[in-house]
């Protein structure tokens, strides 16, 4: 079996020195880019591989991000973060970064985890999920000056303009609206919302896009996310004296339970758009707005280590770019 590639073989194929390589590898800047390209070149051709322990001794980096990974939920729950925790691994080691997953049940418990990471300089960084209106996981962590940065926004006033911490997420206004729209042009003007309880900030950005797009013009339906309190609602809003041509759902599982809902009661023809796309809705053949997982990891990655870089790169929100809006993409069946 032949040997692997050493620092020495890329430095001989490159003409440069060993420290040259080291260099190269480990602070780009300060390499001349003729030369850095040479030694890229190296790499490449010989498939040399960076040795992580002796890297992380060098640079005293872990060249690791941690994120929680959320108990599982059954059901069609946690599809979209299942998604975006592969899309992470895979964009992270693109990047000759790791991605070490932890679990928690509570916020107090996963600043207690993150606490363990970052004292013991097991990872260099956090992604964090699920963000919402008092945060603790955020203020401590700022508080810290760890790096991180969240999917999902600082859901304040400034969220844009002077947000509190980096951060990505998915326009579900954006989402709605075209959803909205789309029921408009297809099935008629009565299109009404199915979503969670007010409070929630996605659930609120999600009714907002539809309420900017109908003005409101159909009923606004609340249930938990769940398929059997999704149907109940629907079923007595389809039994009242609103019309109803259309309903526009803030997740997969409120779709599936209006669905339910529109079939049991003979309203086939009631036009029924999810969010989050899941496999259940492509399954039972429902629209459904796409999240686009894999630009949302690629975003979180862009913030933390600027758009090729392979370092954590440590910057306040008020340094530059802030934030990463992905815009959703309606799936029509």
């Amino acid at each position: 079996m032949a040997k692997p590639p050493t620092v020495d073989d890329v430095a001989r194929l490159a003409g440069v020195s060993r420290q040259t390589v080291s260099n190269a590898l480990n602070t780009p800047d300060i390499v001349r880019p003729a030369t850095r390209e040479r030694v890229e070149r190296a790499i490449a051709e010989l498939g040399y591989r960076p040795h992580a322990a002796a890297r992380q001794l060098r640079t005293r980096r872990s060249s690791t991000i941690g994120i929680r990974l959320d108990p599982y939920a059954g059901g069609i729950s946690g599809v979209v973060l299942d998604r975006f925790v592969h899309a992470l691994t895979e964009s992270a080691g693109e990047r000759r970064m790791r991605v070490l997953l932890y679990a928690a049940r509570s916020a107090d418990e996963e600043i207690e985890r993150m606490r363990e990471l970052v004292d013991s300089g097991e990872i260099d960084a956090l992604v964090i999920t699920g963000t919402y209106h008092g945060d603790p996981r955020t203020r401590w962590l700022l508080s810290r000056e760890v790096p991180f940065v969240a999917f999902g926004r600082p859901w304040g006033l400034d969220d844009i303009d002077a947000p509190a911490h980096l951060w990505v997420d998915v326009d579900g206004a954006a989402g709605t609206r075209a959803a909205a729209r789309h029921a408009r042009d297809v099935a008629g003007e009565h299109v009404a919302f199915l979503g969670w309880p007010s409070g929630s900030g996605t659930g609120d950005e999600r009714e907002r896009g539809w309420r900017e797009e109908t003005g409101g013009a159909g009923p606004r339906l609340v249930s938990t996310d769940d398929v059997a309190g999704a149907r109940a609602i629907v079923e007595s809003a389809l039994d009242g004296s609103d019309p109803i041509d259309a309903i526009v759902c803030a997740s997969d599982s409120l779709a599936i339970g209006a669905h339910l809902a529109c079939t049991s009661h003979g309203r086939s023809e009631v036009l029924v758009i999810g969010f989050d796309n899941t496999p259940t809705a492509e399954a039972l053949g429902l629209s459904s707005i796409e999240q686009l997982p894999e630009r949302v990891a690629a975003g979180a990655l862009e913030l933390l280590m600027g758009e090729t870089g392979d370092v954590i790169a440590p910057r306040r929100a008020e340094s530059g770019v802030a934030h990463v809006l992905v815009e959703p993409r309606l799936i029509v069946r």
